[in-house]
């Protein structure tokens, strides 16, 4: 463990076809974001009888992650946030934009480079068991990436396996067994330990409590917060769970439709939302105080499709104080105090 609590300073990135024998995938932090996104579109098509239509996944999403920093990422199911944190891995190539990482602008890389870059960036996913391959035992899915990025082999590798395991809260002996073995908390615990292995900078967690209990959630919350302390992570949150990404965020941005709708520091968005539709969403957060006087600001109608998203702001169909131009202008993403940007018309 000696190791893990004084972790070596990053190297810088190697070439494509390097590999290195310590793994080590932290990268020099260089002035600015960590992972910066800007224009970010990502377009699908899908065949509706005779008809190719466009699916409008994300639009125009501009977003950063600085050093050491959570970017909490909220919005109802279907508004693209998987998307977003897939665009910014290289999971999903972008229509348009661009995608940089410390600066450089990775969004064109060829396979080879992407898979170099995939030491520097990953991924924790929602569901822990479909994770993990239900044939191999929980201490080959985690040594996995020393496996495919670095000459780490037998007791090296054994023993960087069990390293993992012990620091993400998990017994030496987890390693020869199955993932049918474990509970949802620890199977994601061996999810998370893989996706650490090789020390990323930039880690993207998409739901990764909502498939938890209530109480295995804050486990797993707090482990990620030591982990970022102790390697130095910057983590993209991605929660429907309001009440998570409080916990856990830095700073908020809030997701309608494919679009931002506003992105503020922690203290801005929860205490002082300015969106019609973050109020809304604040506003549902059931809190446990019967003296509470909180209004609770309801929306009718469902979510429009992405296939057919409503012109001006992608929120007029569902917003309770929308005027005339929200239903023909695109209200631009603005910065109403410092750090604080809202894309309304009306506030």
């Amino acid at each position: 463990m000696t190791d893990a609590q004084n972790p070596p300073a990053p190297a810088p990135a190697p070439a494509a076809d390097d590999a290195d024998d310590a793994g080590g995938g932290g990268r020099p932090v260089a002035d600015g974001p960590i992972v910066e996104g800007r224009g970010l579109t990502v377009h699908f098509y899908k065949r509706v009888g005779s008809r190719r239509r466009t699916v409008h996944a994300l639009d125009d999403f501009d977003i950063a992650v600085g050093p050491g920093e959570t970017v909490g990422l909220v919005g109802e199911s279907g508004c693209g946030k998987s998307t977003a944190g897939r665009a910014l891995l290289g999971a999903v190539r972008p229509t348009a934009g661009r995608v940089l990482f410390q600066g450089e602008d990775v969004t064109d890389l060829s396979r080879a480079r992407w898979r170099a870059m995939r030491k520097h960036v990953q991924m924790i996913f929602q569901d822990p068991y479909s994770a993990l391959n239900p044939k191999r035992k929980i201490g080959e899915s985690v040594a996995e990436p020393y496996l495919v990025h670095t000459r780490l082999r037998g007791r090296e590798l054994e023993s960087a396996v069990i390293e993992l395991l012990e620091m993400v809260g998990l017994p030496a002996g987890a390693a020869g067994k199955y993932p049918h073995a474990f509970s949802g908390g620890q199977r994601q615990r061996a999810v998370i330990a893989r996706a650490l292995a090789l020390r990323p900078g930039f880690v993207v967690a998409d739901e990764a409590t909502s498939a938890l209990d209530v109480s295995i959630q804050a486990q797993i919350v707090n482990l990620m917060v030591e982990l970022q302390a102790e390697f130095g992570l910057s983590y993209l949150f991605i929660s429907h769970n309001l009440a998570v990404i409080r916990h856990i965020s830095d700073r908020v941005a809030i997701m309608y439709l494919g679009r931002l709708v506003e992105i503020g520091a922690r203290s801005d968005i929860y205490e002082n939302a300015t969106h019609p539709y973050t109020r809304a969403l604040l506003s549902s957060v059931p809190v446990p105080d019967p003296a509470s006087r909180t209004a609770h600001i309801p929306l009718t109608g469902d979510l429009p499709s992405p296939m057919d998203p409503p012109k001006g702001c992608r929120f007029n169909t569902r917003c309770p104080v929308a005027v005339d131009q929200c239903f023909t202008d695109r209200p631009p993403l603005e910065e109403r105090s410092p750090g604080h940007s809202v894309a309304c018309w009306v506030n």
